[in-house]
């Protein structure tokens, strides 16, 4: 069969503090069963978030969904079965609980999973600091800014654009902007 992509994401609901130990035995059963092929992907999301705390901020990883897991995998007998039996998994989304029917679960939309940021795609950038780039879509399309920072873990990169003669800083997206051929 090999990697035909009819793998989607689904949403696996868990009791509130299972998360990690979902995901642990999810990976644990693919490697028992040889199941790599239809189980690709777990994802807990998680967000860092600054926490004041009495001895001043600190940056901490915290769940963005308590409760959910997302999993990259081919929906099908076997492998709805082996995460429904997972001690901690209460369920999938959309998930009407009858078997034989495609009710089995609602897979997450590829728009679902692009503010997700499940999947980080790998952007090639081609400049860094300093250099001048061309800004493709968007507002600003076409116009011409220098590369301030870019910033791979959030996939955004901060430039200086001219605008209206002044030097305005602004946030792209890391594929929102191209070098300049010279």
């Amino acid at each position: 069969m090999g990697m035909d992509d009819n793998a989607c994401w689904y949403v696996v609901h868990t009791y509130s503090g299972y998360e990690n130990t979902v995901k642990a035995t999810i990976e644990k059963s693919i490697q028992n069963r040889g199941m790599k092929e239809k189980i690709r992907e777990i994802c807990i999301p998680m967000e860092k978030v600054t926490e004041i705390t009495e001895n001043g901020a600190k940056e901490v990883e915290r769940k963005i969904f308590p409760g959910y897991v997302l999993v990259k995998m081919v929906m099908d007998d076997e492998t709805w079965h082996v995460i429904r039996n997972i001690r901690g998994v209460t369920g999938f989304l959309g998930d009407t609980g009858s078997l034989g029917d495609n009710n089995k679960a609602t897979p997450l939309s590829p728009e679902d999973v692009a503010a997700l940021g499940v999947e980080k795609h790998e952007v090639v950038v081609k400049y860094k600091a300093g250099d001048s780039v061309r800004i493709n879509g968007g507002a600003l399309d076409s116009l011409i800014g220098t590369v301030e920072e870019v910033d791979m873990d959030r996939s955004k990169v901060s430039l200086v654009v001219s605008l209206f003669g002044r030097d305005t800083p602004v946030e792209l997206d890391l594929d929102q902007v191209e070098p300049i051929q010279t």
